[in-house]
């Protein structure tokens, strides 16, 4: 790689100090600057706090199953930045983030675009350019005033909304939801997991303020369940996904009356085959059957109370846990929802101090009741995995690059 192109992507990562802006006035400002690609998209959005990236993966690999050229914006990435942006499973190129970056450098530092910011303006301009049928787009954080929600979308789905990210969207369960709900458009349909009742108020008072016709997504009360994936039935049609966990019927479902909402006719050979073959890594992925090691980025009460759920559901005994956290979580539901779950507990960091360091984890963790062991590599951790035991590796997207390492598992290309 030579020094012009590193230095461009160095740019591109070096705005990521610039942090979290809420507003979309930047967005629509550099957008301009790009001739307005979004305008000329097809596009589906997706918002919630828990299951957008598994429910955007589901609806984009239904779309691709059925023959459309699709677009998928999702975030984060688990170990190169080029997974954000991809068409048809394949990440964006070098080239295409380099050529954007060469043309519009002077513009993104000008209007002081953040990283996000200016990743979304980049995918609705690669987007464009390919010409794709349709792109999916999930929010970064919240959704009112998120910088994709720029776009008009030809329908808005919403997953399951709980607490997160307190310290920007707001410390209650209206409040938070009252964000997420921004993304529903003027006489645009929405779909929705099925919510707490006080969520379910603020996004039926909103999508009555759009004129949005809003509908409830039930999910399969009957499935079957192994390492291999979930069986259930639709339409008295019998599925199998490869996502494991019940929480992922509950995305499937949504993707599925999502895209019936607003596509006249997808075959339903092609529902169950983009169901089916739909992979999303880093949410309950198996790493390894003997021993079970599963990898998941759950980072969240809600998200980690699945991920425990469906673990107890596949093994009679306590898993051995490895975790890392960013340092914004909230440890004190963290730690109600991982009390007394496992079989023995570890702690790690990591070497770029992106992470919550290992030993002040522990010794909050231990503050809780809850007993941890700070370790100093995954080499380490995996040396104390005993054979049949189960184990969960979870917490963060950030040290998935080190974990596929260690587990040999190839994730070079990022296609998915």
């Amino acid at each position: 790689m030579t020094s012009e192109i590193q230095a461009l992507l160095n740019e591109l990562y070096s705005l990521q100090r610039l942090g979290i802006k809420t507003g979309l006035e930047h967005t629509f400002q550099l957008l301009e600057a790009c001739d307005n690609p979004h305008k000329n998209l097809k596009l589906i959005h997706i918002a919630g706090t828990n299951g957008k990236g598994s429910t955007a993966a589901f609806v984009f690999n239904i779309l691709r199953t059925a023959g459309y050229k699709v677009g998928l914006y999702t975030s984060p990435h688990l170990v190169k930045f080029n997974e954000r942006i991809r068409i048809d499973g394949h990440p964006i190129s070098d080239e295409y983030i380099l050529k954007f970056m060469a043309n519009y450098l002077d513009k993104i530092k000008r209007i002081e675009s953040t990283f996000f910011e200016t990743t979304s303006a980049m995918a609705f301009w690669y987007f464009e350019r390919q010409k794709v049928d349709i792109a999916v787009i999930e929010t970064g954080l919240g959704g009112r005033l998120d910088s994709t929600n720029v776009i008009k979308p030809i329908i808005s789905i919403i997953t399951p909304i709980s607490m997160d990210h307190q310290e920007v969207l707001g410390h209650d369960i209206r409040t938070i939801a009252k964000e997420k709900a921004g993304i529903i458009k003027q006489n645009t349909p929405v779909v929705s997991s099925e919510q707490e009742e006080d969520v379910m108020v603020v996004l039926n008072n909103a999508a009555e303020k759009m004129n949005a016709k809003i509908k409830f997504v039930p999910s399969p009360s009957v499935y079957s369940m192994n390492i291999d994936g979930v069986i259930f039935k639709n339409d008295k049609h019998e599925i199998k996904i490869s996502l494991l966990g019940a929480h992922q019927l509950v995305n499937a479902s949504l993707a599925v009356e999502g895209l019936n909402t607003c596509f006249n006719h997808i075959p339903p050979i092609d529902i169950s085959m983009g169901l089916q073959n739909t992979q999303w890594p880093g949410r309950l992925q198996v790493l390894s059957k003997n021993p079970p090691v599963f990898y998941d980025v759950a980072h969240n009460e809600q998200g980690i109370e699945k991920m425990l759920h469906t673990v107890s559901n596949l093994f009679d005994q306590k898993p051995m846990g490895l975790l890392a956290l960013k340092e914004d979580k909230e440890l004190a539901s963290i730690c109600r929802t991982i009390k007394k779950k496992f079989d023995s507990l570890f702690v790690i960091d990591d070497n770029d101090q992106l992470l919550m360091n290992k030993h002040n984890l522990s010794k909050k963790l231990n503050d809780y009741g809850i007993e941890s062991f700070p370790i100093e590599n995954l080499d380490d951790f995996r040396s104390k995995i005993k054979t049949h035991t189960p184990v969960v590796i979870f917490g963060t997207h950030y040290i998935a690059d080190a974990v596929y390492k260690e587990f040999q598992f190839s994730f070079d290309s990022g296609v998915i």
